[in-house]
């Protein structure tokens, strides 16, 4: 059984995406995935207002809290790690979020190239 941390799209050890609000598929506020993460939660995201619309629009409110799931709702600006096929749909259709790369898992390169993700990547403040 390997002990070794997941990696990033970079090549580096995954870095944590957010513990406010908690995110991550095992909720340990880290883009991990395995088999049973059906959605693949790893892209580590900075959702903005347009997406978060876009996504309601599509079935998935992440806007609206729900304690019985320990989620407290998203609003702009927060971390989240998300299904890679919706940060798809979201860019296909002009609205995908900005992206931290060292938070983003490296399977995500499975289906997006580390070219169109640099573009999304969060710039880092000084």
């Amino acid at each position: 059984m390997s002990t070794e941390l997941p990696l990033n799209v970079l090549g580096q050890p995954l870095v944590a995406c957010s513990f406010d609000p908690l995110t991550g598929f095992f909720r340990d506020g880290c883009c991990k995935t395995n088999e049973q993460d059906l959605g693949s939660h790893l892209v580590c995201a900075i959702v903005s207002n347009d997406f978060l619309q876009f996504s309601l629009k599509r079935g998935n409110d992440l806007i609206t809290p729900r304690p019985e799931y320990q989620f407290p709702g998203l609003i702009a600006g927060d971390q989240w790690c998300l299904c890679l096929n919706r940060w798809i749909e979201a860019l296909e259709a002009n609205c995908a979020p900005r992206i931290k790369l060292e938070s983003t898992h490296i399977k995500a390169l499975e289906k997006v190239s580390l070219e169109v993700l640099e573009q999304y990547a969060a710039v880092e403040q000084l």
